[in-house]
């Protein structure tokens, strides 16, 4: 049966690109960003330690990358987008329970 060029035009949009590496993210920026719910902390403190906390899961997605199949990643990628401010954090919270799930 041959396949009809509007099916793989159509079909060809449902393929996803992983990428091959941890993404980019500007973390000052998302720390700036997210400070406004934080409560209780001097800005300092609180940027200081979202960045902290930003470089160490990047670390952890940098060596544990390989390990995260390609579909958890075009999942979990896609929604670091929404709401402007992408954290690695989230990324690697989303990676780890899609790894978990299988």
């Amino acid at each position: 049966m041959p396949i009809s060029i509007s099916m793989i035009i159509v079909s060809s949009q449902l393929v996803v690109t992983v990428a091959d590496g941890v993404p980019a993210f500007d973390i000052a920026r998302s720390c700036k960003l997210d400070l406004a719910a934080t409560a209780g902390l001097t800005v300092d403190q609180s940027t200081k330690t979202c960045i902290s906390d930003e470089e160490g899961a990047r670390q952890q997605l940098v060596t544990q990358w390989s390990t995260f199949s390609a579909p958890a990643k075009a999942e979990c990628i896609p929604q670091e987008s929404i709401g402007g401010s992408p954290s690695y954090v989230s990324l690697l919270t989303c990676l780890q329970l899609g790894k978990w799930a299988r």
